[in-house]
């Protein structure tokens, strides 16, 4: 079968793959609870005759479908929301007060459920099993890698892996992406600035962590501007800033939340040394003190491998036509598909545009406003379909 005809086939159930996708997003959930959204998952796949795993880092699904034997791809989709409010106005907003599918999450399992219903109907003809992949956790509880731990890449041994993300930075009907590194190895941060409380009249009695946090801030910001070689890449962003409590006393602590970026674990690693010492020092000098630690997981950079992103484009090409493709500038997002690539798995992570200014869809992933041109879900589940049959045709004739 040609690539139009798995385009013309995606398109043919596209009612389908948004109705799933709606019901989706009205119950996003937070990493490691998608109980609801695994549930769905699970009962749909089970409509569809795909056997799967359950349980697999607390929420997970793994199916698969294809014969036992012959090259294994794998294709996957992320589960989990964001804490934000939605904003959006639709007979689909999310129903979970505080919580929205701001990163289109509810979008990718939609594509992969479509993808799943395709690859069913020509299971007789696949070269080998493929494996889907519904893993919990992407928002900063690293849970591919526990997807990994549990053994989602082996028995059988997955020899190449995708992954879709909608990207509202490129039109609807193309795709984009590069060979190596796309996306940026990434870490949170915490530093707790404790000085001694007094009353905001008399400061002089008090060390303040209020004014002290505040040169922190600055400082962190020329290890970017004044140390890191300027055709290098790193960011140290503090989106969080708790302390205090009346408008009349200085506080006894402040603490600050936050992320580093690098387009590598060294880079990350460096960042993480620097930003321990100038917080450290700065706070001294203030006498104050600083605590400074590095929570949750470093994520390793998103590197596509080059042999995968060529057919990518060349799906792409099929698909959407000659000029769909785009090459993209690495981005200081982290993305946890990593992992698979980081456990030996060559792999693909590409970007699925939904930009369309006459919808709206132009905001930003991780914004209230966020939107998606849904017009692109049959696309990507068309380029799961085509990532799994010509990447077994490719690893079939290494062989």
């Amino acid at each position: 079968m040609t690539a139009a005809t798995t385009l013309k086939e995606a398109q043919a159930i596209s009612s389908w793959i948004v109705d799933v996708r709606r019901q989706l997003h009205r119950i996003p959930e937070l990493k490691y609870e998608e109980v609801k959204t695994s549930a769905l998952v699970q009962a749909t796949l089970k409509e569809l005759g795909i056997s799967f795993q359950t349980g697999l880092a607390e929420t997970g699904v793994v199916a698969t479908v294809g014969p036992k034997e012959g090259p294994c791809v794998a294709l996957r989709a992320d589960m989990d929301a964001l804490p934000i409010e939605e904003a959006v106005a639709s007979d689909f907003r999310s129903t979970h007060a505080g919580r929205m599918h701001a990163c289109g999450h509810d979008c990718h399992t939609a594509m992969l459920l479509g993808a799943a219903k395709l690859l069913k109907q020509r299971e007789s003809t696949l070269a080998g099993p493929v494996k889907l992949i519904f893993q919990p956790a992407e928002e900063g509880g690293a849970g591919a890698e526990r997807m990994c731990q549990a053994g989602v890449l082996d028995s059988p041994r997955v020899q190449r892996i995708f992954g879709l993300h909608v990207w509202s930075l490129i039109p609807t009907g193309t795709i984009g992406g590069k060979a190596g590194t796309f996306l940026a190895a990434a870490g949170e941060l915490d530093i707790v600035i404790r000085g001694k409380g007094g009353h905001a009249a008399m400061p002089h009695l008090a060390r303040d962590p209020v004014t002290t946090a505040a040169q922190v801030i600055t400082a962190l910001q020329t290890i970017i501007s004044r140390e890191l070689d300027p055709l290098s890449a790193g960011v140290i962003s503090i989106t969080m800033v708790h302390g205090g409590a009346a408008y009349n006393v200085i506080p006894e602590e402040v603490r600050l939340h936050g992320t580093i970026r690098s387009l590598t674990l060294t880079g990350l690693k460096a960042l993480q040394a620097r930003v321990t010492e100038v917080a450290t020092n700065v706070a001294a000098a203030q006498r104050c003190a600083a605590e400074v630690s590095f929570p949750g997981n470093d994520y390793p950079p998103t590197d596509n491998d080059p042999q995968a992103w060529e057919l990518s484009q060349q799906i792409g090409r099929d698909l959407l036509g000659a000029t769909s493709v785009k090459t993209l500038e690495p981005v200081m997002g982290g993305e946890d598909f990593a992992y698979y690539v980081q456990n030996g798995v060559p792999g693909c992570f590409v970007a699925l545009g939904i930009r369309n200014e006459s919808l709206g869809s132009v905001h930003s992933v991780h914004t209230p406003q966020f939107l998606v041109d849904e017009s692109a879900l049959p696309i990507g589940t068309a380029l799961h379909v085509e990532f799994a049959i010509r990447s077994q045709a490719e690893l079939a004739a290494k062989t």
